[in-house]
């Protein structure tokens, strides 16, 4: 466990320029903060029935403290780096690869009140820009980046940018997908 808390602040100090200590990254980012306490509620909510009410307390907790709401059976893959936070909604059935980056105001989100599957599945290395809108049960490949304010609403291949509302794959390069994805292009 050990392990896996200094691994999620090396993936915050590795993936935010601004981030100078991981000293830093492990007081004052909500991001991982709201990480470390989904692994706790998850494993409640696994562990037992008669701890998914108090899973979800803590859950909801967390999203008052952090501004970010993950369900604690969402099943989240090591490295998710959620830069600023604020806004990011992580449905029950969502699936989050690794190496994820999640940028404020996104949201892995649902299109149906049935039961099952009902959340996204992101591949290992997707970038889900601010603002951006996942929904259903559909499926984001490897390496795929949605841009900002995105509205996805249909599977994305590997190696794919999507822009635009709804949600449509562009041709273009990675050089150029970096242009409209990457905030650290700014900086």
């Amino acid at each position: 466990m050990r392990q896996l808390l200094l691994e999620d602040l090396q993936a915050a100090r590795r993936r935010d320029p601004a981030a100078r200590t991981l000293v830093e990254v492990a007081l004052a980012y909500p991001g991982v903060h709201a990480l470390w306490v989904h692994r706790l509620a998850h494993r409640m909510w696994h562990a037992n029935p008669l701890l998914r009410l108090p899973a979800r307390l803590v859950s909801q907790l967390t999203r008052f403290l952090t501004g970010i709401e993950i369900h604690p059976a969402a099943v989240l893959g090591r490295r998710l780096f959620i830069d600023h936070g604020m806004g990011v909604v992580i449905g029950q059935t969502a699936v989050v690869g690794e190496d994820v980056v999640m940028f404020h105001g996104s949201t892995l989100g649902g299109v149906s009140m049935s039961h099952g599957k009902r959340h996204p599945t992101l591949g290992d290395r997707v970038m889900i820009g601010a603002g951006a809108k996942v929904l259903g049960p559909i499926v984001i490949g490897h390496d795929a980046k949605v841009g900002a304010n995105a509205v996805v609403v249909k599977d994305v291949p590997a190696d794919s940018v999507v822009l635009g509302v709804p949600g449509r794959v562009m041709n273009v390069t990675k050089d150029q997908a970096r242009e409209f994805v990457d905030p650290a292009i700014y900086i």
